[in-house]
């Protein structure tokens, strides 16, 4: 009878190290990009909650004449995870006056971002009137210390001859354009600089 060898169909040691060369190039590769897609993800939500917000603004507006102010919430900047987004009831007396509830918009649980908007009178508005805004996001959404910042920011004209600044980082020149390196842009949702909307990975 043939004597059992102990290493027959056994790796080996080469073979071991080259296995774990590989794998370690994959993860080298592979992890950067999954912590891209999470970083887009996350920013995704801002996106479509400022835009929603715009709309909300434009809706009231449309029966009031007037966009309304909505002071910054969550309080302090998400950094990683999401915030519990405070307001839970806007019957309740406490929130029911604040600009969110008035216009109607929520997020849909938990954020990423904290949100707001500035509101005021442009030279032409009538008495009583906001006529131009800027709702803007702000968050550390990939944990850097940095605060990363979107906003939609709405003027008198579709070039902004007249516009407000936001107070979480969006400037009344309008939002960033990465192709032209510059503000800008109206009425659009986007990066508020030249940083925002980058991650470290």
């Amino acid at each position: 009878m043939r004597p059992l060898d102990p290493r027959h169909g056994a790796f080996t040691l080469i073979e071991l190290m080259l296995v774990v060369a590989i794998i370690g190039v994959l993860a080298a590769v592979a992890i950067p990009d999954f912590l891209r897609f999470q970083m887009r993800a996350k920013a995704s939500e801002c996106k479509s909650n400022l835009k929603a917000i715009a709309v909300a603004e434009e809706s009231f507006r449309a029966d009031h004449d007037t966009y309304v102010v909505a002071t910054t919430l969550p309080t302090s900047v998400p950094s990683g995870r999401k915030a519990r987004w405070p307001i839970t009831d806007c019957s309740d007396p406490a929130w029911s006056s604040h600009g969110f509830c008035q216009i109607g918009w929520a997020p849909e649980g938990e954020t990423y971002y904290q949100y707001e908007v500035v509101a005021a009178p442009s030279p032409a508005a009538g008495p009583g009137v906001l006529d131009v805004f800027t709702a803007d996001a702000a968050s550390d959404i990939d944990g850097d210390g940095a605060t990363s910042s979107f906003g939609y920011v709405k003027g008198v004209n579709p070039t902004g001859s007249f516009a407000v600044a936001g107070s979480l980082g969006c400037p009344a020149t309008g939002t960033f354009d990465h192709a032209t390196m510059g503000t800008g842009v109206f009425e659009t949702v986007g990066p508020c600089d030249a940083f925002s909307g980058l991650t470290v990975f």
